[in-house]
């Protein structure tokens, strides 16, 4: 497998010749790096006005590894090429490397590069990237690759410390500026592009990578222009520290947009310290890398570093795995309209006045606090009264308003805050709290946040756990990751007053009044909520269904041999039909036709409309094209065939010519056989190795904007009255499958293993005595009327 590097752009803040006479400095050795044992020029060229200087370089590295594996290698030391081509009149630095050791059973490749900043004269950028591939390596491969992996870490760590080891010593020698190189007079003129630019390494290493270098990139420190007030947060600390730095800021909003959220971004290695934390460079090359195949793969619409770097963290930095979990996210946020939700959520009345939760300042370490009162909230009243669905909106409410507030308290405190603290006073919890349906909806409500909103939660704090604590416990921890366990600390009665408590995470000035503080907490006592507000189970099943499959994209199934198509009625020419899809499985080729005369239709999907989309319910696999038709005499294309691969997302619009009916069509998309032999390539067997079965899954949104409301301009597209102009903006994206209800079958199954739909318990409660254990819960300690609410354990 090929393990590859990217970094994020370091920023020296000095011109770049001196930058240029401090690398010099490290040649022909460098004590600081050990394993750099020495270096040969083969061959120096210069153009004839001197603009361009090439050097290549034989290095020598002494690689740290064991003597047995030098021995069976038959190699004490490690050779490999550099080139360096520095252009002085366009200020950048081209470096390549290449190993010549073993370069039949192992292929090393890097690049680097030097530029002036493009905001900012006088200062220089660094960017770097490598691949590694072990071909064979006598049956070690496994062991050369994590140790020229933990070498390669180690030596980009050092990379900034030895320039600016070289900075510090020409400055103690009196040189602090080295003019810029000008052309003589008598010089003929050299274009850069005249001469073959190849680079050497900044870094001799086992590893390099195979991206191209950008010699003078514009450098946005966000995915999102929401974000502008960081990226002027930044350059302000920049030009503090530099008075004839540059303001980057000075740019117009909209430069700043353009800029933003297109495949050439990338990322300073400042602003990663200072708004994502410090991380090695691997981590930051997992992040990076995983942020552009995001840009490639969904037009840049793309969620904030943030968001992107806590599902690496979830899945340990593992890039396959980080990849698949977020976009089935993304899909999920896409699908129910998550981005929206803070905007669009009201909580009822009754979530106001019983729901025992709130925002509470913040803990020492700057992290937003959200206290939960536990156990005084009726949870069985409240799941009566609103719901499941309506606990759970209100519970990502709660996330999406957590998330802002880290932002927030990011700037604050001028450090990376990317979690919360969560309080849970569990006084008053008795078995009420562990009614069936409630435990139902509390299981859900955690797979959910677990799944969309990984490390988020940076410490629970769990005070005054009563006796009946173990049981919630044995039930709920099963459902929880096991990262996040390790992050809950729980105090049983008083313990949270002593040593090791509460005053070691809270101020002692933000403590609330009901645990022995001075603080005033404005969340809610709850209370048991009225029966008058209970609601029968047909209405709360009807609103359920109301509010979680209320959303304006249809799932469809595409089969080899069965595309799946959408008709759409068009009465005014100059009308604009537009469409957002995102491809969850497979690879589908996309089509628009017209026809004049209606396709024939299925049965049970009447026409609804002028505008209508005709489709089945769940829309699983529709075609109307009658297989008699005949392209180009019963419906003509429209639109040049988009051939669209897995977990990319879509969005498109036309400009009907003529009324009459047009027909989007997804169709499977057939891998091409090799030009000039019937055996399929490598390629080809390999990608048709990811699709499980001939079927494909889109999940699709068409929607058709008058002539009257179209006036012939994107702008006037995007202005309009419409719930696609709206998406157009959304921060989401799709991939391999699609998240159905946001619970994955192996957890719903598990999940009913524990807790099983018993529809008597909202008509009944039948007494019971004597019960001491349950499932294999001591509950002898049970005493008075906590007793009667054992029953609704049974089951359990």
């Amino acid at each position: 497998m090929v393990q590859k590097y990217q970094s994020p752009i370091r920023v020296y803040k000095q011109p770049f010749e001196l930058v240029m006479e401090a690398y010099e400095r490290r040649f022909p050795t460098c004590h600081l790096i050990p394993m750099f044992v020495d270096s040969e020029v083969l061959e120096e060229t210069e153009s004839e006005d001197g603009s361009i200087h090439q050097v290549q370089r034989r290095c020598k590295l002494d690689v740290d590894a064991p003597r047995l594996l030098k021995r069976i290698a038959g190699v004490d030391y490690v050779y490999f090429s550099q080139e360096n081509t520095l252009n002085k009149r366009e200020r950048t630095l081209h470096i390549e490397s290449h190993n010549e050791t073993f370069s039949n059973r192992v292929i090393i490749h890097e690049l680097c590069s030097y530029s002036a900043h493009p905001e900012n004269d006088d200062w220089t950028c660094f960017e770097q990237s490598a691949s590694l591939d072990i071909k064979s390596f006598f049956g070690f491969e496994s062991t050369v690759e994590k140790m020229a992996m933990k070498q390669y870490a180690s030596s980009i760590k050092k990379g900034k410390e030895i320039i600016e080891f070289y900075l510090n010593q020409l400055e103690e020698e009196g040189i602090s500026h080295v003019p810029r190189w000008t052309p003589s007079l008598d010089a003929p003129f050299s274009s850069s592009s005249s001469v073959t630019t190849k680079p050497v390494c900044a870094t001799p290493t086992l590893l390099q990578l195979e991206l191209p270098v950008t010699p003078a990139v514009s450098i946005p420190v966000s995915t999102d222009a929401n974000d502008h007030e960081i990226a002027t947060a930044i350059n302000n600390d920049a030009t503090q520290s530099d008075a004839t730095s540059n303001d980057a800021t000075s740019q117009p909003d909209n430069q700043m947009e353009n800029q933003l959220g297109t495949p050439d971004d990338k990322l300073d290695a400042d602003y990663i310290k200072r708004y994502l934390g410090d991380l090695t460079p691997l981590q930051e090359s997992c992040l990076i890398r995983l942020r552009q195949w995001l840009q490639e793969s969904h037009k840049g619409k793309i969620p904030k570093d943030e968001h992107i770097l806590r599902f690496l963290r979830a899945r340990d930095f593992n890039m396959e795995k980080a990849r698949e979990i977020l976009c089935q996210s993304l899909t999920w946020r896409k699908q129910h309209q998550v981005d929206y939700l803070l905007e669009t959520w009201t909580s009822p009345q009754v979530l106001n006045d019983y729901y025992t939760g709130g925002w509470h300042h913040h803990d020492k370490e700057g992290r937003p606090l959200y206290i939960l009162r536990l156990g005084q909230m009726d949870t069985k009243g409240l799941v009566r009264a609103l719901g499941e669905e309506s606990l759970l909106r209100h519970v990502l409410s709660i996330n999406e308003e957590g998330l802002r507030r880290c932002e927030e308290n990011t700037k604050v405190f001028g450090r990376p805050i990317s979690c919360w603290t969560c309080l849970v006073d569990l006084e008053g919890l008795n078995m009420r709290h562990l009614w069936r349906p409630g435990v139902k909806a509390l299981l859900r409500i955690i797979e959910v946040v677990e799944a969309n909103y990984p490390e988020t939660l940076g410490r629970l704090l769990i005070l005054r756990a009563p006796r009946v604590f173990p049981v919630l416990w044995t039930l709920v921890s099963p459902f929880i990751d096991e990262n996040t366990r390790k992050k809950f600390l729980i105090y049983a009665g008083n313990d949270y007053q002593g040593p090791g408590g509460l005053l070691d995470y809270i101020d002692k000035e933000v403590i609330p009044d009901f645990l022995g503080g001075e603080c005033m907490c404005e969340v809610p006592e709850g209370g048991l909520v009225p029966k008058s507000l209970y609601r029968t189970a047909e209405e709360l099943e009807n609103e359920d269904i109301s509010l979680w499959t209320e959303t304006i994209y249809q799932s469809a199934s595409v089969f080899k041999g069965a595309p799946h198509e959408v008709v759409i009625e068009i009465i005014d020419a100059s009308s604009v039909i537009t469409w957002d899809f995102d491809v969850c499985k497979g690879d589908v080729v996309f089509h628009l036709y017209h026809s004049k005369r209606a396709p024939q239709t299925p049965r049970k999907d009447p026409l609804v409309g002028q505008h209508s989309s005709i489709t089945t319910p769940g829309g699983n696999n529709v075609q109307l094209i009658d297989k008699s038709w005949t392209l180009g005499l019963d419906y003509s294309m429209v639109e040049s065939p988009l051939t669209c691969k897995e977990g990319e997302s879509v969005q498109g619009s036309h400009v009907t010519r003529w009324p009459g009916f047009y027909i989007l069509q997804w169709k499977f998309h057939t891998m091409p056989g090799s030009a000039s032999t019937n055996l399929p390539r490598v390629d080809d067997v390999l990608a048709s190795l990811q699709v499980s079965s001939h079927k494909c899954k889109v999940m699709y949104y068409t929607e058709v904007i008058g002539s009257e409301d179209f006036r012939g301009s994107m702008t006037s597209l995007e202005s309009s009255h419409s719930g696609f102009s709206q998406l157009s903006h959304a921060t989401s994206s799709s991939n391999h499958s699609q998240s159905s209800s946001m619970i994955s079958s192996e957890q719903a199954s598990r999940r009913q293993q524990v807790v099983e739909e018993d529809t008597e318990d909202w008509q009944r409660s039948p007494d019971f005595t004597g019960l001491e254990r349950v499932g294999g819960v001591d509950l002898s300690f049970i005493e008075g009327d906590d007793v009667n609410a054992c029953a609704q354990l049974g089951a359990l």
